[in-house]
């Protein structure tokens, strides 16, 4: 995956970066991940696979061992064709959706958190529900989640082949 310096300004072609989201969705995730980081102090991963097959946008861990997972939705056609959503609710406390600033909020369920962010930050437009998660799937997401942000860190510091 090629890192990210410069976004492309243009919502409406969504151009692939990483072979996964647009320009605007990865605009999106980093100022969720500021908001999350800097707001409400939670510690943030990008991309992370779930044993489901699926894979968070963006998941974040509280203080106190809450998870929230974000769904970003750059686009009207992003949300309408990628209906796997509900799919991420076992897997997290609170669950929201977050979009760039000129999509409808109109759009996403009511019953569903909601989030708004650009590249320099975000904010929550409605609440989450909570749904607390069983102990034994927190516990297995924390381990998994430990390890994700070894094996990042690590592939930061030493980028050969990998061990397994």
């Amino acid at each position: 995956m090629e890192f990210m310096t410069q976004f492309d300004s243009n919502p409406i072609e969504p151009v692939l970066v990483d072979g996964r989201q647009s320009p605007t969705a990865l605009r999106v995730q980093r100022g969720v991940m500021r908001f999350l980081r800097s707001v409400h102090d939670m510690a943030c991963y990008a991309e992370v696979p779930l044993v489901n097959g699926r894979r968070a946008d963006v998941l974040a861990v509280g203080g106190k061992g809450e998870i929230w997972i974000v769904e970003i939705k750059s686009s009207l056609i992003d949300y309408r064709v990628d209906m796997k959503w509900p799919n991420y609710k076992d897997f997290c406390d609170r669950f929201f959706f977050c979009k760039p600033p000129e999509l409808d909020a109109g759009i996403f369920p009511a019953g569903e958190g909601l989030m708004v962010a650009d590249g320099h930050g975000g904010d929550i437009l409605r609440p989450a529900p909570l749904d607390t998660l069983a102990p034994a799937r927190r516990k297995a997401m924390m381990l998994k989640l430990a390890r994700l942000g070894a094996d990042r860190v690590h592939a930061l510091m030493d980028p050969g082949p990998l061990a397994r």
